[in-house]
């Protein structure tokens, strides 16, 4: 009994060393982890959006347009007949790779995209709801064009005599 005792005994007294050594450990890991922060390590990166047009840069290379900025309501997307689009017809060019056609869809009542495409001659909203205002660069003038929904609207080399056009800024309005 009283080896049992002594053993109780001893490791009780081996069990309140290592507890009062590992407080202190445990106090100095602790203060590692909470250390104060260097001035730059506590804020977070921002993200600030800048409305540019995700992948412009790869379908500037693949589909000659040259997509700047948008809120994300007017898409580029594969031109598909009685579909609801926008279908923005030019002169061809394959040595820039730029198409006849060019659709986009709109995903809300409002909305724009501004771009890069020259040589213009035709905008036209199949089957669309919303009505459009349209942008176009010209000898260093802008001119407007609204097209009603489900109408077309000639521009640019369209027109009898009508200047090479730069289609800039597309604008859904309603």
């Amino acid at each position: 009994m009283a080896y049992r005792a002594r053993a109780l005994f001893v490791s009780g007294v081996i069990g309140a060393l290592a507890v009062l050594v590992g407080v202190p450990l445990a106090f100095a890991s602790q203060a590692s982890v909470t250390s104060v922060p260097t001035a730059g390590a506590d804020t977070l990166p921002s993200t600030v959006e800048d409305f540019s047009y995700p992948g412009a840069a790869n379908i500037l290379a693949t589909k000659g347009i040259k997509l700047k900025k948008g809120d994300g309501r007017v898409l580029l997307t594969d031109c598909e007949p009685n579909a609801d689009q926008i279908v923005v017809r030019t002169v061809a060019d394959a040595e820039v790779g730029r198409a006849d056609n060019y659709c986009f869809r709109t995903t809300a009542k409002t909305g724009y995209l501004t771009l890069e495409l020259p040589r213009v001659f035709m905008i036209e909203l199949l089957a669309s709801e919303h009505p459009i205002s349209a942008d176009l660069t010209a000898n260093n003038e802008t001119t407007t064009v609204d097209v009603e929904a489900g109408g077309f609207a000639s521009v640019g080399e369209g027109q009898i005599g009508g200047p090479r056009s730069v289609l800039v800024e597309i604008r859904v309005t309603g």
